[in-house]
This record gives structure tokens, sequence and C-alpha cells, in this order.
């Protein structure tokens, strides 16, 4: 890891979910993820990649939280790729052909589960949804995935055309919402509530989803 990316993740913020109160007047059980990570966003080092690369900085968050579990164990874990990196890696994964590298070509949650297991050995798990009318049906799953395993998910979609980080969820099937963590944001930031009070991070109802799009959850199933 060169000097300057050193640097920069030093002064990227930590845990921005924290301090968010969960939605009022919600029945049901409120879980989170497990665990330090960092909040990666837009040009956050450098690369202008707005526009394209909000699913290559969700997953440098999640790899972040792998970073910080591995931490706990080994004295050399790896830092997050850079967005270089990852393409170099579906390039040579055989994934995308090598005019990729060096692109501005979007990237799903099938790229960040293979790019997750390249760089860290950690199996991840692809969930479908045919609709965001039908991620209810999948609250039980992802309440069960941060209880057991802890882990941040990713979420992509299609003609929402928006990747996101999914942190946690609170309540239960029709009457639930997602803790979203955007990586859309551009700009400095140097508190978390900031980002809570301008929507970066939220509390999102799951009837505020398109049942026009399809979602791809990314589940790390990191195990100690």
């Amino acid at each position: 890891m060169s000097s300057a990316d050193h640097k920069m993740h030093k002064t990227l913020l930590k845990n921005v979910h924290e301090g968010l109160p969960p939605p009022g007047n919600i029945s049901g059980e409120t879980v989170t993820v497990r665990g330090d990570y960092l909040y990666y966003h837009y040009v956050c080092d450098g690369t202008e990649d707005r526009g394209w690369g909000c699913a290559y900085r969700t997953l440098q968050s999640l790899c972040s939280w792998v970073h910080f579990q591995q931490k706990q164990t080994s004295a050399s874990p790896r830092h997050p790729p850079t967005i270089a990196d990852i393409q170099k890696a579906l390039v040579e994964m055989q994934d995308k052909p090598a005019s990729f590298a060096g692109s501005k070509d979007w990237i799903g949650s099938v790229e960040v589960g293979l790019c997750i297991d390249y760089f860290y050995d950690v199996p991840c798990k692809i969930v479908h949804i045919n609709s965001g009318s039908e991620i209810p049906d999948k609250i039980a799953e992802l309440t069960e995935h941060y209880r057991s395993i802890g882990s941040p998910v990713m979420m992509g979609e299609d003609t929402d055309n928006s990747s996101k980080g999914i942190f946690g969820v609170c309540g239960t099937g029709n009457d639930s919402y997602l803790l979203i963590v955007d990586p859309h944001y551009h700009g400095t930031v140097q508190d978390p509530q900031d980002l809570q009070q301008n929507g970066w991070v939220k509390w999102q109802h799951v009837r505020d989803f398109k049942s026009d799009s399809f979602y791809n959850f990314c589940l790390p199933l990191y195990k100690q």
C-alpha cells in the first residue's frame, strides 16, 4: 500500500451509520452491521468516478469491513483494493475483457462477490430479487445474516441504477426498512451526522424501492 493510499485510508470516516436512530413507530427487531468499516464514496481517493463508480465504492467499503475483521487475527491484513486493482482482478479472472481495465464500465453484485473472494478468500452469496416489491420477502434472511455473520451487504439493481450498501434492517415484512449507506456522495465530510442529515446514510422503507427493477444482494460470508 502506497503512502498516499495509507493517508487516504486513515482520513476516511468510520462507521457512518452510528448515531442514526431507528425509524419511529416501527415494530420488530433492528439489526445492523457488526464491526468497523470505512465509508468509501465518489472521488474519495482522487479517482474521478462520478456516474459510474458507485458499486466499486461500496465494494471498497465491504472490503474495509473484512480488513478490520482480519486485523483481529492477522499481522498483515489486506487494505481495500483501488478501482484500478478491482478492474485488473476482473480481467485476470477472465470475467472481463482486457479493455475493461482503465474503463468507466459499471460493475454489479456478481463482480463484487468475485472480487471479495479474489482479494480476501471470502465467499459471497448472491440473492436475486425479481422486483423491489419482493424485498420484504428477504427481510428475515437479511436479519439472520446480520445476526450470524454481521457483514455489510452490497445492493445492485437494474433500472434503479444506484448501487448502494445495506448496513442493517429494521422491522418485518412489508413494514420494514433497510439501512442505506450511499456511495454517491462527493465532497469532503468531517462528521457522519452531516451524511445522515443530508440523506446519504438513512433508513429507507421497502416500499420506496422500484417495483420495475430487479435487485441483487451480495452477502459476504465471512467466518472467524
